[in-house]
């Protein structure tokens, strides 16, 4: 079993893959992640969410360790005409056995570089207050623009406070 984690966009989903995706977003669902779902999701229900992602404008990315996908994040660029110097980071996943060991940063490294190749010079993205995620975002140079109280629900039904963050980005510094 390796160490090493293998990051790269992907343009099409084949079967196989989306099996893998549609396992990976179960378990960070049930594992507590805010990213639009609710669990217990199905098998159905996450296969559907994928066989469905990639249209115009958005780019996936996926971190893969011993060729099983252990995280993903998704960069949607703009396509209004007042809107095509900006991007948005979003579902950035990582499976709960492979966290804390970088695999998010990479993802959002690379997610980075990506806008920038495509003169994407702002990011913006959203995240559930008081989730780790928060501090990674920041760690990473994203600053906040502002809170919603009771954005999103849980399985409870309790309402979550979301946070706004936006992030220039410089075509001449090193993205590190």
């Amino acid at each position: 079993m390796s160490n090493e984690v293998r990051v790269y966009p992907v343009q099409a989903l084949n079967e196989a893959l989306t099996d893998s995706l549609s396992r990976l977003l179960i378990d960070v669902v049930a594992d507590g992640a805010s990213i639009g779902f609710l669990p217990p999701l199905g098998y159905q229900e996450a296969a559907a969410y994928w066989n469905n992602v990639l249209e115009d404008g958005v780019v996936l990315w996926i971190a893969e360790k011993d060729e099983v996908p252990v995280g993903t994040v998704q960069l949607h660029l703009a396509q209004k005409a007042n809107a095509i110097h900006r991007a948005e980071i979003a579902k950035l996943m990582v499976h709960p056995s492979g966290r804390r060991l970088g695999i998010a940063r990479q993802l959002m490294k690379a997610a980075e570089e990506e806008a920038l190749s495509q003169d994407r010079t702002l990011l913006v993205l959203d995240t559930r207050v008081g989730d780790p995620s928060n501090g990674l975002y920041e760690s990473i140079g994203f600053v906040e623009a502002g809170v919603i109280p009771g954005y999103a629900q849980s399985a409870d039904g309790q309402l979550h406070a979301t946070r706004y963050y936006y992030k220039p980005l410089n075509p001449y510094s090193s993205h590190s």
